[in-house]
């Protein structure tokens, strides 16, 4: 089987690339070499490779940036998602995109299931609502879209890495404890994802292809966090692993006092049954997650101090 990777540089990305099964031949594209704003580009690489599945990891993310920075965020989040569509509906090839949970309000206080009602509150969650409706109407059954939340991984930018470099500067942190959801390791992350395509070459999707409807699924690592919570725990294992020398205090603080440019939903816990039932792949918790990327990056230390 064939499988064509977009945003191979990202959390996700990279993680999909070292996790790859060995019956899968991938090939794997950043953002200059595969601009998915680009229709005549996409067209001629996924004619060019004519991949069975493409799994679409590149997204616009700067939340924060998206609210002055339109036109670009719906340039990925939208016309790049209905550009690779379009070429995989050319192809009969099918589609894995990847979505968010910045699709909802937060409004909900149990977790959030794929059929509930979308209310993206700024232009990141919007413009990757945009991008699912232009998936759902191209391919229909040929699609299926997976909304996630709150990843870090041992590659890129992200709230860990964030919080071990601020931990080792800084004497004290104000995090805030009134946004909830659950972190999501993107190494678990890939690993559902190579289920789910090892399923597509089979009978995913059979439900849906009644009705020529686009599954919708959830993954995030199980059990439930506020920000507040998840820096706790990356002090605690931290030290643990030996990745900071000592604690500094943590304040939990409202979201009110931290003001950003986006506004993020209050709760964005997402119910995983389907995915999990699906793919055969069960969830583990996010603070067991945590500790074993924790410990790749203590492992990668020690192997970096020993090539010196």
């Amino acid at each position: 089987m064939k499988v064509l990777i977009t945003g191979k540089n990202g959390q996700l990305g990279s993680e999909l690339q070292r996790s790859c099964p060995d019956n899968i031949e991938i090939q794997c594209f950043d953002s200059q070499s595969l601009d998915i704003t680009d229709i005549a580009v996409v067209n001629e690489i996924l004619i060019s490779f004519s991949p069975d599945i493409v799994i679409n990891t590149a997204a616009y993310t700067a939340v924060d940036k998206a609210e002055s920075d339109i036109d670009a965020a719906y340039a990925v989040n939208q016309t790049g998602a209905a550009n690779l569509a379009t070429a995989c509906k050319a192809i009969s090839a099918k589609l894995i995109h990847i979505s968010t949970d910045f699709v909802f309000d937060g409004s909900k206080t149990t977790p959030y299931v794929s059929a509930d009602a979308t209310n993206p509150l700024g232009v990141y969650g919007a413009s990757k609502l945009a991008g699912e409706q232009a998936v759902s109407r191209i391919l229909g059954s040929q699609a299926t879209i997976v909304r996630t939340a709150w990843v870090y991984s041992k590659f890129g930018k992200n709230f860990v890495k964030t919080m071990l470099r601020l931990m080792a500067e800084k004497d004290q942190l104000g995090i805030v404890y009134d946004q909830v959801g659950t972190p999501t390791w993107a190494a678990g992350l890939a690993n559902m994802l190579w289920a789910l395509v090892q399923k597509q070459s089979d009978k995913v999707g059979a439900e849906s292809k009644t009705l020529n409807q686009t599954k919708i699924l959830n993954w995030t690592d199980a059990g439930v966090a506020s920000w507040y919570d998840f820096a706790v725990a990356i002090q605690e294992l931290a030290i643990e692993q030996g990745l900071l020398n000592k604690a500094i205090p943590i304040s939990a603080i409202p979201a009110s006092s931290y003001p950003t440019p986006a506004k993020r939903p209050e709760f964005s816990v997402l119910n995983k049954t389907e995915a999990e039932a699906l793919t055969s792949v069960k969830t583990i918790h996010w603070r067991k997650q945590l500790k074993s990327m924790l410990e790749q990056v203590k492992a990668e230390k020690v192997k970096v101090e020993s090539d010196k």
